[in-house]
Formats: C-alpha cells, structure tokens, sequence
C-alpha cells in the first residue's frame, strides 16, 4: 500500500485556507458593501469614484485585509501587544492600502487635484486599517474561543 506525501508547505498551506474558510464565515458580504457606501459616501456624492464600479474592487480589499489582520491575530494570542501585532504587519497593510488606492485611483474619475488624490489616499488607509483591526478582533476572538 502507498501512501501520499505531503510536502510541509502543502500541508501549511491546507490549513491556512482552512483557517480563512472558518474566518470568513463571520462575515456578510452585505455589511462589506454597506461599510464600502458608507465610507466612499463623499466621494460616490460628488461623482469623484463611480459606485458600482468601485464597490465589488473594495469587496475584495476588505477581506484581503480581513484575512490579514487574522491571520495576525496569533501574535496577539501569543503575548504580543495590538500595537506591536500592528506594527508588525505594517508593510502587508501598506501594500493593500497602496494598491487600493491605485484601483481607485484607476477606476474612478482622472483628476490632477492633490486634495483630491490625498483624500482618496487617506479614506483607503483608514478602510483598510478597519477592516484588518475587525479580522484581527475576530481572530483573536476565536482564538480565545478555541475555535482556531
């Protein structure tokens, strides 16, 4: 009889995907795009970004930092504190704060006002610093919980 190998890295990453499966079953796709209209408001008003372009782009960045900030929960578990848990992911945040900002930056409205572009900038550091603070309180949670 054979069995199959399994490299480390495959095993690693079954249960990673296992993990975020279990995450993500606390979440709505209906409170994502609520928070996305609630927070882009002043921007989808003036015509600057364009709503139903934008929104399912802001969907996937939502739970790209969700996952993010859970999988940086651990540290927390571990002893850590949320400052330096935070600091620790600070360069995965900034990449998907960047990369938001060009997606909306792309899809929406071409303008050559500063204000404009550093308003776009800011609002995408503070959504997704949001929602990598609400995956790390929900992994935390299931952590404590047991429920890993």
């Amino acid at each position: 009889m054979m069995s199959v190998i399994h490299s480390l890295n495959d095993k690693r990453r079954e249960k990673q995907v296992d993990y975020e499966l279990k995450v993500l079953k606390e979440l709505s796709l209906r409170k994502i795009k609520e928070k996305v209209v609630s927070h882009y408001s002043l921007l989808f008003q003036s015509g600057v970004l364009h709503r139903s372009v934008v929104e399912d782009g802001c969907v996937d960045f939502a739970i790209e930092s969700y996952l993010l900030g859970a999988q940086y929960s651990r540290f927390a578990y571990y002893g850590e504190t949320y400052e330096r848990v935070e600091e620790r992911s600070k360069k995965e945040v900034r990449e998907i704060t960047h990369a938001l900002f060009d997606y909306l930056l792309s899809w929406g409205k071409a303008t050559e006002e500063d204000v404009v572009n550093d308003s776009i900038f800011l609002l995408s550091e503070s959504f997704v610093q949001k929602w990598w603070t609400e995956g790390f309180q929900i992994g935390e949670k299931r952590r404590k919980l047991k429920l890993r």
